[in-house]
């Protein structure tokens, strides 16, 4: 395949994986404490012999899918009033035990199952410094203290723990808002568990749609290009199968 050809497809390519993060950062515009995504691409170049007509090698550049980075800056914080809605002030993420081990989240949307625990919305325990967080109905109306401390008319109940992590980049999206990670979690001690708040996804929709318009042309001009070289080549072979 022709080299135009091949620069042109990788950019196509890239333009098609950014298009599916930027898809997916929208349809989780409403998600809880969701993190919007990037792509990152680098440029890879390669050396090519010198053709016909050239004193040195030719350098052609390719562009690379090199992964994407989550932005982790914090959502707007939303006032709910419902009292298992919780928002994490600062750093930090809250522990859920899972079929599969421990995985965190910055998702505060939690409610009471049948058995008094407090879960998330896949029905996956909440963890406190005694393990999974539950009440009683003798409990009464719940508070939840800035420190994470869970109280009811008889007294504490237990205490939620946050946890963060050296490389937060390193976190791997895990399905429902969850994070998994190998990295050994250390205690916050300087953030808040604000109860009855949400914290809002960080998506901005009209910034992903911009960005979204800037990668159709981009990729609109990288088809033209492709096709206006075809064009070329078609010409030049009904050029040459007509000469005599």
């Amino acid at each position: 395949m022709d080299n135009t050809l091949l620069i042109s497809l990788s950019q196509q390519v890239a333009a098609y994986r950014a298009m599916d993060v930027i898809a997916n950062n929208l349809a989780n515009v409403s998600t809880p404490a969701y993190k919007r995504e990037a792509m990152q691409f680098r440029e890879y170049v390669d050396q090519l012999p010198a053709a016909a007509g050239q004193s040195g090698p030719q350098s052609i550049s390719f562009v690379q899918d090199a992964g994407t980075v989550s932005d982790l800056t914090e959502g707007k914080l939303d006032h709910t009033g419902a009292p298992y809605d919780l928002a994490i002030n600062g750093k930090g993420y809250f522990q859920i035990q899972t079929a599969n081990g421990t995985r965190y989240t910055r998702d505060g949307h939690f409610l009471l199952n049948s058995d008094g625990e407090l879960v998330t919305a896949s029905g996956d325990p909440v963890l406190g410094d005694g393990g999974p967080v539950t009440v009683t109905p003798n409990d009464g109306d719940i508070h939840i203290a800035d420190d994470g401390t869970v109280s009811g008319k008889q007294g504490q109940i237990s205490k939620i723990s946050l946890v963060d992590f050296p490389n937060d980049q390193a976190l791997v999206k895990d399905g429902t808002n969850l994070y998994s990670t190998t990295q050994a979690p250390t205690q916050v001690t300087n953030s808040q568990i604000l109860q009855g708040t949400i914290e809002a996804s960080n998506v901005q929709p009209v910034v992903e749609i911009s960005r979204m318009l800037e990668i159709m042309r981009a990729y609109q001009a990288t088809t033209s290009l492709t096709k206006s070289q075809s064009d070329l080549k078609l010409q030049a072979i009904d050029k040459l199968g007509s000469a005599q």
